[in-house]
């Protein structure tokens, strides 16, 4: 077997991107190449837009959806159903559910799931927030839009314990495998999770 040995700069960029989430030893070298054949000035405004991002790119005071104001663009929109909100573990679930255009609601981005495996508890998520919202506002239905696995199934049922007092919490019907990505879904297997949802408890 011939090992393919690159020039340190190239294999130092390949690196980088071979940290990137489902970014294989394959297609880093790809993406590094293409990166090569770029004019200079692609490259300094690429560079740009990845410093801005990261600097200036924060979370939502109300849902911690990703945004660069105060309040993301969801929640600004008066065109939204402020009484529905749809509960998401990440900010890619939320863009996942928008691509399906279904929902008119707004969204609570918890930052991740309850998993006592990876020491990831209901205090280090944004549930309290959540609870907090629901108990100060007129919410008619909170949707639980989470992962289908065993830490989803954890965290929806500790929430809804948690919200059923104050407000209706359901659950969106899954056309997907236990353990499937929520961002991986079609939008057609998106949009019938959100109309076939039901009750959680």
């Amino acid at each position: 077997m011939i090992l393919i040995t690159f020039t340190k700069p190239l294999a130092k960029l390949i690196a980088h991107f071979e940290k990137f989430p489902g970014i294989g030893p394959r297609t880093a070298q790809r993406l590094a190449l293409y990166i090569l054949k770029q004019p200079e000035q692609t490259i300094k405004d690429f560079s740009k837009a990845l410093l801005e991002a990261h600097n200036n790119v924060g979370h939502c005071k109300k849902c911690f959806n990703l945004t660069s104001e105060t309040e993301c663009e969801i929640c600004k929109n008066p065109d939204r159903d402020q009484e529905v909100i749809c509960v998401v573990a990440e900010a890619r679930d939320l863009l996942a559910l928008e691509r399906a255009r279904e929902f008119k609601g707004i969204y609570h981005v918890i930052g991740g799931l309850i998993s006592p495996m990876d020491s990831i508890g209901p205090e280090l998520l944004e549930i309290k927030s959540l609870v907090e919202r629901v108990s100060k506002n007129d919410i008619k239905e909170i949707i639980l839009a989470l992962t289908p696995s065993v830490e989803g199934d954890t965290t929806s049922l500790y929430i809804a314990k948690l919200l059923t007092p104050f407000t209706k919490v359901t659950r969106i019907a899954y056309g997907l495998p236990m353990g499937s990505e929520l961002e991986y879904a079609d939008e057609v297997t998106l949009a019938r999770a959100l109309e076939g949802r039901r009750d959680i408890l």
